[in-house]
């Protein structure tokens, strides 16, 4: 059974007796997952926007969009509508297999990974986590690595509040720290 259907039936009515919830649509629910690389300013050569490109399709299966600047800041030498990074957003079938993979062959593959920590919940419910490299992601092989670079990834809910999102991620099966 995948993580899909898990939650249709088991997750939803666990979450409605933890919450207190009398209709399966009040159910916190997961809406999107963005995965996103920042290109630094000193990093602007072709090859490693090439590789942050390359990495993201492998990893979620899906052409990278890029995340322009919306004003100028001389200071970090950025330009009105400069490419600042790259990013990928999944609904649907595609955001339940890459949450399930996430999960179950992503986090244990982090080297020293003791849990996450319930600090990277936000107060409307969001999870946010950053890897310092890729390689945790199955897709890569540690041969093809030239350049490595940290990604984001950041699941967007429609809990409204920090225990529902906690409870939610609780139940799909997040490696909280205990």
């Amino acid at each position: 059974m995948n993580l899909r259907e898990r939650y249709n039936k088991e997750i939803v009515p666990a979450l409605q007796k933890e919450l207190g919830a009398t209709n399966v649509h009040s159910v916190p629910k997961v809406l999107k997952v963005t995965v996103s690389v920042g290109i630094p300013a000193a990093q602007k050569d072709s090859k490693f926007i090439e590789t942050v490109e390359h990495v993201l399709s492998r990893v979620t299966g899906q052409k990278p969009v890029d995340a322009k600047a919306k004003k100028s800041i001389s200071g970090f030498k950025i330009r009105d509508g400069m490419v600042v990074g790259k990013y990928v957003t999944l609904r649907g079938e595609k955001m339940w297999s890459f949450l399930e993979k996430l999960v179950n062959v992503t986090f244990p593959r982090v080297t020293d990974f003791r849990g996450i920590s319930t600090k990277v919940i936000d107060k409307t419910g969001n999870l946010s986590v950053g890897f310092r490299e890729y390689l945790p992601f199955p897709e890569i092989s540690p041969d093809e690595v030239e350049r490595v670079c940290g990604i984001q990834v950041t699941i967007t809910t429609d809990a409204g509040d920090y225990e529902k999102g906690l409870a939610l991620f609780k139940q799909l099966g997040f490696p909280f720290q205990k």
